[in-house]
């Protein structure tokens, strides 16, 4: 059995414009200093996704852009406004050469997707830019629960 790690992240902080839809919200100035320093943690960490799926939202593309530069991204439409078992489907039909994964979404789904993936207790919540990384033993097909290995967050929780 070969372990899996899966990073999941929510999008650093986005601005809020008046009349711009949802979708297309930018990040703000420190939400992209956050994403560049959530690509030197996960570098520090030595993590370095074979694949990234993000929501095809701005904030979510460019919060990838600025963490994984040279990553391979594919962007899912189905993780914008996804629930965690939306989520967690979608992981499930990873290709099983892929062994570090990173999620690239939004909370609600991706914090309470954590959450039912770790069962953890004493929850410090999912700011924008926070990041957990979850190692599992089996085929990402059959992904139930991992063990958190860690969590971060530029709010330093």
């Amino acid at each position: 059995m070969t372990a899996r790690t899966l990073i999941v992240l929510r999008h650093a902080k986005a601005a809020h414009v008046p009349g711009l839809a949802d979708a297309e919200r930018p990040l703000t100035d420190r939400g992209e200093r956050d994403a560049r320093r959530i690509g030197e943690v996960l570098a520090d960490l030595g993590l370095r996704p074979d694949l990234v799926l993000c929501s095809p939202s701005a904030r979510t593309r460019r919060t990838a852009e600025l963490a994984v530069p040279d990553g391979a991204v594919e962007y899912e439409r189905d993780i914008y406004e996804a629930y965690a078992d939306e989520l967690l489907t979608l992981l499930r039909r990873t290709d099983s050469e892929v062994r570090t994964l990173l999620l690239v979404g939004h909370n609600p789904g991706v914090h309470e997707l954590v959450m039912g993936l770790t069962t953890r207790d004493g929850d410090p919540g999912f700011p924008p830019g926070a990041f957990a990384v979850i190692e599992t033993g089996g085929e990402w097909a059959e992904l139930e629960t991992g063990r958190a290995v860690t969590r971060w967050s530029p709010k330093g929780h």
